[in-house]
């Protein structure tokens, strides 16, 4: 059967998600975050980087969100949750599968680092900390998640889901970065679509049930 090895809080969710929509047997092994919110050592033993998440197969150990999708959704989807080969649909499917994690996570991982650094930094040195987070944030971070959250409103504003009129599995993956913007980068005001969408994805019932087995789940850290 396959495994899901899920770290709590994390990208894994989405793995959960997928599954359920596909309504494909798994079981859940648990991990629980360290006090710094990094990983346990624990998850080495399934995979060298210890990260989340990562599934395994009938003998196949897989990571990195993209790669796991498209593993689950060619092994059990039967054609489900992915636009038919050679139509712009699956064009644009393959563009927001990568796209999730290379282009619209960066800049939302370096939003969150810089906003918990001067929280973290030594009290002598928090007024230095602070001034360059609020330099980098101003001047390259922000500027940066505006121009992205702009594009997700214009695509969404092309058809009611990412790679087309039908939910598909880039959704799943887009599900992160916009959660994720919406905790950290202020995406409720002049972004009704994708607002929209993030009302469309929570209602869904196997985004519930995904929820329900994955534990409580914020992205908002």
């Amino acid at each position: 059967m396959l495994t899901v090895h899920h770290l709590n809080n994390s990208r894994s969710q989405r793995v959960l998600w997928l599954l359920e929509e596909l309504g494909v047997p798994y079981e859940i092994v648990r991990y629980n975050r360290q006090p710094n919110m990094l990983a346990p050592p624990e998850l080495r033993a399934i995979h060298p980087l210890g990260k989340s998440p990562v599934i395994t197969d009938n003998g196949n150990t897989i990571a990195e969100s993209g790669a796991i999708i498209e593993y689950i959704v060619d092994t059990y989807g039967a054609g489900r949750l992915i636009p038919q080969p050679g139509t712009p649909e699956r064009l644009r499917f393959t563009y927001w599968l990568h796209y999730a994690e290379g282009s619209a996570m960066p800049p939302l991982l370096l939003k969150l680092i810089f906003l918990m650094l001067p929280k973290r930094a030594p009290w002598l040195m928090k007024p230095l900390v602070n001034a360059i987070s609020t330099k980098a944030l101003g001047t390259m971070v922000n500027p940066q998640l505006k121009q992205h959250m702009a594009f997700w409103e214009g695509e969404l504003g092309k058809s009611e889901w990412f790679a087309g009129n039908d939910f598909t599995a880039a959704d799943i993956q887009m599900s992160f970065p916009l959660e994720a913007a919406s905790a950290r980068a202020g995406l409720e005001p002049g972004h009704p679509k994708a607002m929209a969408f993030l009302a469309r994805i929570h209602a869904r019932p196997a985004y519930q049930r995904a929820l329900e087995k994955g534990g409580p789940y914020s992205v908002g850290r």
